[in-house]
């Protein structure tokens, strides 16, 4: 399996009842993940709460998953800010601990012009040798790269794709001009993975991955293998409880579904906090749903 293609989970970071890291159950997830199919890692991005993280926690995380794996797949560590500078520092922490890669998202709040995001990213890959996928999701960020930027930033030799979740099929397919064996697309967003899998994508970086990580490979592997009916129908089989697993702010739901199928992840910090009841009962008839079918 080539580095940044398949299914790439978006890990939840588990807390223990205190609100502090539980390491242990991080492990467990790890080798879970390897075991059911997962093609990689992807930690401290937005499911794993890493905007409520500290410097020492997100280094110790980072420790954990890459003994955790051991070699087996990809790690890569979300090391993104809006602090170039923070990012700057993240990412070569990240690299000493041995990941084997960088995820790296536009700068929220700040929302730089374009010439701003292009020598944000710059400054970073220059002087961190990794591989690095860039993370367009303006719903969260508050911005946007622009067409032009990312064809730009697709020539540098150590950012090897686009992790896409604007939502927009019509922006994809325009960054999806410049895919290549250098620069790849992925998937952002759970309920487009073979859409952007039909425009030249690699894979998707996930949040169903969380609880259904053999059947959300599949639904890559499927598609490379040739088999897009069978591709196509998972993707369909699930689209009810993607949704579901977005009713509210991720990881809210995600976290939920996974302490109601027994995986004991813990809460979550401030300001984020449990369901609503109404979105949980969602939640649960979409699981139920999933089960019977």
């Amino acid at each position: 399996m080539e580095l940044f293609q398949g299914s790439y989970v978006a890990l939840v970071t588990p807390f223990h009842p205190d609100g502090t890291v539980n390491y242990e159950k991080l492990r467990e997830l790890c080798n879970w993940h390897v075991e059911n199919g997962t093609d990689g890692l992807v930690v401290l991005g937005t499911t794993g709460e890493s905007s409520t993280t500290d410097h020492a926690e997100d280094a110790a995380i980072v420790r954990t998953c890459v003994d955790a794996v051991g070699g087996r797949i990809p790690v890569i560590a979300g090391g993104g800010s809006n602090s170039t500078e923070t990012s700057l520092m993240k990412s070569r922490t990240f690299r000493d601990l041995g990941v084997d890669g960088l995820l790296l998202i536009t700068p929220y709040y700040n929302k730089a012009n374009q010439k701003g995001m292009y020598r944000h990213f710059t400054t970073v890959v220059d002087q961190v040798d990794l591989p690095a996928i860039l993370y367009n999701v303006p719903g969260r960020t508050g911005c946007s790269l622009s067409v032009e930027c990312v064809r730009e930033l697709s020539k540098h030799k150590n950012i090897r794709g686009i992790k896409e979740a604007s939502g927009s099929i019509s922006y994809a397919a325009k960054i999806a001009t410049f895919v290549n064996d250098e620069f790849v697309l992925l998937s952002g967003n759970d309920d487009m993975i073979v859409p952007i899998l039909s425009l030249g994508g690699k894979g998707v970086i996930s949040v169903l991955a969380n609880i259904y990580p053999r059947q959300t490979h599949e639904i890559v592997a499927s598609w490379m293998e040739g088999d897009v009916n069978r591709s196509r129908e998972l993707q369909l089989k699930f689209l009810e409880l993607i949704n579901a697993l977005f009713i509210e702010v991720n990881p809210i739901p995600v976290k939920e579904a996974m302490n109601l199928m027994g995986m004991e992840v813990g809460g979550y910090r401030l300001p984020l906090c449990e369901m609503e009841e109404k979105n949980r009962a969602v939640l649960q008839a979409a699981l139920k749903g999933l089960e019977e079918k």
